[in-house]
């Protein structure tokens, strides 16, 4: 699981539908989701910090969970398939965990309201992400590069040694 953050909601040129983009915490890879206008609209408002008179349905969500007892303690974007995103919303209590199917816009607004993180799973990322630092990742590919053409077999040797070593 990778911990992303919310990097702000941008506009599909083609379609004109709002795209909510998270980024992971070291501003490398980026998830950009397609999602409704109403989540959007949920999302900028907590973005830049608007306040409204009357709760807005994910104001609500999240002051019903408080109220019963339970807090949102993270929230998966878990599984993508055919271009469809979902994700998995975790309540818990005392001694008791809630796994609430959701929508991966709104899991992201609530979880935003409830101060809890966002995570994205690995094949999530694979299937989805972009690269935000191409320069770093350039660097990376050089120096691996440069570790496979230095790397000798007895490197190898010292390596199965050190692990036969900590299993005993």
């Amino acid at each position: 699981m990778i911990e992303m953050k919310v990097m702000g909601i941008a506009l599909d040129t083609r379609s004109g539908s709002p795209i909510v983009v998270l980024h992971d915490l070291d501003n490398r890879r980026a998830l950009p989701i397609w999602i409704g206008s109403a989540e959007a609209s949920a999302i900028i408002r907590k973005l830049e910090k608007l306040s409204v008179v009357r709760p807005m349905t994910h104001d609500l969500v999240v002051d019903i969970v408080k109220k019963t007892g339970y807090q949102v303690e993270k929230v998966e974007i878990n599984d993508v398939e055919k271009d469809t995103y979902y994700a998995t919303i975790y309540l818990v209590n005392k001694d008791k965990t809630l796994y609430i199917d959701a929508r991966p816009s709104d899991a992201i607004a609530i979880a935003m309201r409830a101060d809890a993180p966002i995570y994205v799973t690995t094949n999530v990322l694979a299937n989805g992400a972009v690269s935000t630092d191409s320069a770093r990742d350039e660097q990376e590919a050089e120096e691996f590069k440069d570790f496979i053409q230095n790397v000798k077999p007895s490197d190898f040797e010292k390596l199965i040694n050190k692990h036969k070593e900590s299993d005993q």
